[in-house]
This record gives C-alpha cells, sequence and structure tokens, in this order.
C-alpha cells in the first residue's frame, strides 16, 4: 500500500554573497544567469525550460536524477519586488509522481559591500518525508551560485 501521509515542513537558509543584491537577484531572475548555477546534488544538469520572471509567470525546470527518474519543478511567481524579494509556489515531481507542494521566498538585502540571501520553505510531502533531503539540497544550490558569483568577480 501507498503511503498516504502528508508530511508538512519548513526551513530557512541564510548566505552571504560578495556581490551586490542587484547581481545577486538577477541570477535568480535571468533565465541565462540562473542555467549557469542552478542544480542540487540529487539532480544533474538541470535545464531550465521556462523562466516568465514576473507576477504570474512561471518556472519550469526539469533534470535527471542519480536513480534515473526525471525531477519536474514547475513553479509560479506570486510576488516580486526587484533587486529585493520574490515570492513563489511550485510542485516537484520524480518519477512522474507529484513529490511535493510548497510555497517559498528569496530576500536579498544589501550588507555591506555584498549581499545577504535569506530563503524559505513551507510546504508538504506527499506520502514520503523528503524535508532533509530537500533542505540539503537547496543548501547545496545556495553555494553553487556561490561559487559561480565568485567566478563572475574574477572575470571582471
Amino acid at each position: 500500500m501507498t503511503d498516504q501521509r502528508l508530511y508538512f515542513g519548513a526551513f530557512t537558509i541564510e548566505r552571504r554573497y560578495d556581490a551586490a543584491p542587484g547581481r545577486v537577484f538577477r541570477a535568480f531572475s535571468d533565465r541565462e544567469l540562473k542555467q549557469r548555477w542552478m542544480g542540487c546534488e540529487e539532480v544533474t544538469a538541470p535545464i531550465i525550460e521556462t523562466l516568465d520572471f514576473r507576477v504570474g509567470g512561471r518556472e519550469v525546470s526539469r533534470g535527471g536524477g542519480g536513480d534515473g527518474a526525471v525531477h519536474l519543478f514547475e513553479g509560479t511567481y506570486l510576488d516580486i519586488v526587484p533587486d529585493s524579494r520574490f515570492v513563489f509556489a511550485f510542485v516537484m515531481h520524480v518519477g512522474g509522481r507529484k513529490l511535493s507542494a510548497s510555497i517559498a521566498s528569496v530576500e536579498v538585502l544589501p550588507d555591506g559591500r555584498g549581499a545577504r540571501l535569506i530563503f524559505n520553505e513551507q510546504g508538504v510531502y506527499l506520502g514520503e518525508d523528503g524535508w532533509a533531503e530537500r533542505e540539503e539540497g537547496t543548501a547545496f544550490g545556495m553555494d553553487q551560485l556561490a561559487a559561480w558569483l565568485d567566478t563572475q568577480k574574477e572575470a571582471a
């Protein structure tokens, strides 16, 4: 019998980047830039199929997991304050099965000569508890963003 329980969870990840808040924000809002750093350790080479960064706009990305299952992200932007914050709702599918539904926010705040990022996610896993893995994968992605921003600093 398939697990029908709901597993609720939330987490917050904070990072400080040695980059202006506008650069950090654009790393999320510009499809070409986001494609360069996005991903987590569980999904190899996710492809951003759609990134319509406006209130009501959608984002869709797809990548392969280590187990061969396709990971599909489908999100909608609910609130955007340019260079400051955005809120989005999203559903994750793995191997054709709806895995979770969440609402998340990203705040990008000035912090000296850099930026402080605060990522918060709240949601529900459908039939299995995956919150530890989601938080770990999201933290890995935020670290990838830091590494990418550092390469841009060197190229400048």
